[in-house]
């Protein structure tokens, strides 16, 4: 038993596959998430603060939701790419 738990331990590398019988997860790749959704709530009341009409800040979540979008599309566009 504990053979085979040494030859799924997700902590001694961060390449972990999916594993049928313990379902291990990657731990390594975890914080990308919470990144995304603080990024998504301040974006949504920048748009939200800067919204003249309801509908405008129906807009602005929309465009929270997909912000990095526009993230990446600035910083083509300033770097010329």
């Amino acid at each position: 038993m504990e053979e085979e738990i040494k030859n799924n331990d997700c902590y001694s590398d961060c390449c972990c596959k999916e594993d049928k019988k313990y379902k291990a997860m990657n731990a390594c790749g975890t914080s990308g998430g919470a990144v995304y959704g603080l990024g998504m709530i301040g974006a949504a009341v920048y748009y939200i603060q800067h919204a003249n009409t309801f509908w405008m800040g129906v807009l602005g979540l929309l465009k929270a939701i997909v912000w990095p979008a526009f993230l990446v599309y600035k910083f083509l566009e300033l770097f010329k790419m």
